[in-house]
């Protein structure tokens, strides 16, 4: 599950063609072609074994001194948090040609990469490390997969196709900025990780260890980490494994537990698969909106970019296609001329287009959105708790969740990988109702103040991490009880709209509390109703919970 390209609402691409005598058609006629490259090379896998020759390290031994050291354990120790800001090696598009302050990087939404956000949910005072006196005790990870190529049909791919058929018809000819179409090809695959997504994973692995390694010291058995089975999310999972254990180490290191992400399979890491309404027609709501945000913020661009291409009769498809595909490119091919094409203007509309997508499709503003989230709260509950499920009414998975083996409940750490609109679920389901402060959000308008972004929220390797420690239970007290937050995107998130959890100023919440609220919100959530039930969202759309009311 993706969030979708709201392109498939737009209208379809048209293409005019102007009198040949006026221009001359300089592009060739290979021009939005597909291009690709399969490595390794086909003929390898056929050749004479010769393995044999290079055996494994296990084989070849003499591997030197191999003692090792102590964990590490930054979370705790280091007198400052860690900050995610790099992207290498990717170019990033404001320094590129030497252009302004502004970042369209961080303007991409839910393709933008991860980065610390900061304060920006309203936390000025916390830290993501862990405050003075408390000592961290479990994590929970849920995690986004790293870049991918996007998916079948999207902008990208149907903008490639309206310039191969100009190329291939009358032709076409762009000059100025647009002249690099002469000759472009897509170099773009279907929905895998691209290189720099498996090293986001990777480097998300390596993080995760020096942050929360000294954890490790409380396993008695092997930790059982979770995923789905789609190409990507096995790919994101193996790779946050190899960067977290090593690479030779982190077969025999631990358990992955793959579910299977399709219909009628219930997994809480792809509850779509098990929610009906979360494909519906009220479930497409945040297409439309988008799509006719879309239709008014790129007008500007139209007008400014028509004037170096004849041949071609651009619409607002086809800008939101190449605004995509400056992010698609760069984060699979580390550069993309289409990034040069946009002021920051256009990519402010580009970016709160995603923003309302997220919120009326997969956030705050969708009906179905708690009932889908509502499943992974009940595994949260269970795992703090060391309580086995036993009821499983929501997209729970009955043989995996019901199994001590494969959802066990004595793990200080815990990982589970899914996609960015389960995250925005979740985030819903978990009532963190400070997100969603400035909503709904206005459809004909940006807003002054948004507290609902996706740039923020579920970037590529977006991570959601729930720290529980002991802490004392004032300054000055020396009893010590549990507590629980949660960093997203290393900022600290305001646990406001969890019930018995008081306002905090570095978002702690004794966990006895929270489990509370998290029982209370999970019985008021009504999934079968929510899920399966045969509704209207009213319009406009004043849901601010991810709930239908009867």
């Amino acid at each position: 599950m993706v969030l979708p390209r709201f392109l498939l609402v737009l209208c379809s691409a048209s293409m005019v063609m102007t009198s040949p005598s006026s221009w001359r058609p300089d592009a060739s006629s290979f021009a939005g072609s597909t291009s690709t490259a399969i490595f390794p090379p086909p003929a390898s896998t056929n050749a004479t074994d010769v393995t044999t020759y290079f055996p494994d390290p296990t084989e070849v031994g003499h591997a030197g001194p191999t003692p090792t050291g102590d964990e590490p354990w930054v979370a705790e120790t280091a007198p400052a948090a860690p900050v995610k800001a790099d992207t290498y090696p990717l170019v990033n598009p404001s320094k590129s040609a030497g252009k302004l302050a502004f970042d369209p990087m961080r303007s991409w939404g839910n393709l933008s990469p991860w980065f610390s956000v900061g304060d920006v949910f309203g936390l000025s005072e916390a830290s993501t490390a862990v405050p003075a006196g408390c000592e961290l005790t479990q994590v929970h990870l849920l995690h986004r997969h790293g870049a991918r190529y996007p998916t079948a049909g999207s902008a990208p791919s149907a903008f490639a196709t309206k310039v191969h058929a100009a190329a291939t018809s009358s032709g076409f000819a762009a000059s100025g900025p647009l002249e690099f179409l002469n000759t472009w090809t897509y170099k773009l695959g279907e929905e895998l990780l691209t290189p720099f997504g498996r090293q986001q994973l990777f480097d998300l692995g390596v993080a995760f260890r020096v942050k929360y390694g000294h954890l490790l010291k409380g396993f008695t058995d092997l930790p059982v980490f979770r995923t789905t089975s789609e190409a990507r999310m096995v790919d994101s999972a193996l790779n946050f494994a190899a960067g977290f254990f090593g690479v030779q180490q982190y077969k025999g290191a631990y358990h992955q537990l793959i579910n299977i992400e399709d219909i009628g399979f219930n997994s809480t890491l792809a509850p779509f698969a098990s929610c009906p309404n979360a494909q519906n027609k009220a479930a497409k709501l945040g297409y439309e909106v988008a799509r006719n945000w879309t239709l008014s913020y790129s007008k500007t661009a139209i007008s400014r970019l028509q004037k170096y291409v004849d041949g071609i009769t651009l619409n607002a498809a086809d800008i939101q296609g190449m605004q995509e595909l400056c992010a698609y490119e760069t984060v699979a091919l580390g550069y993309s001329a289409f990034c040069e094409l946009f002021t920051e203007e256009d990519w402010r509309g580009y970016e709160y287009a995603i923003d309302l997508g997220l919120w009326y499709s997969y956030g705050p503003g969708n009906p179905a959105s708690a009932a889908q989230g509502i499943g992974y709260v009940q595994e949260l509950v269970a795992r703090l708790t060391r309580t086995p499920l036993t009821e499983f009414a929501t997209s729970l998975n009955a043989t995996l969740d019901g199994n001590n083996v494969t959802f066990p409940l004595n793990q200080p750490i815990y990982i589970d990988a899914t996609h960015d609109t389960v995250i925005s679920n979740v985030l819903v389901a978990l009532n963190f109702t400070t997100l969603a402060a400035d909503g709904p959000l206005p459809v004909g308008h940006r807003p002054k103040h948004q507290s609902y972004t996706a740039q923020h929220l579920v970037p590529f390797a977006s991570n959601l991490v729930g720290q529980v420690m002991s802490c004392p239970v004032s300054p000055r007290a020396r009893d010590k009880r549990p507590f629980i937050r949660f960093l997203l995107n290393d900022g600290v998130l305001p646990l406001t709209g969890v019930a018995h959890c008081p306002k905090n100023k570095h978002g702690l919440c004794e966990v006895d509390g929270f489990v509370r609220g998290m029982k209370e919100r999970i019985a008021e959530v009504d999934y079968t109703y929510d899920c399966f039930a045969n509704y209207t969202v009213p319009w406009p759309d004043p849901i601010i919970d991810g709930r239908m009311r009867k």
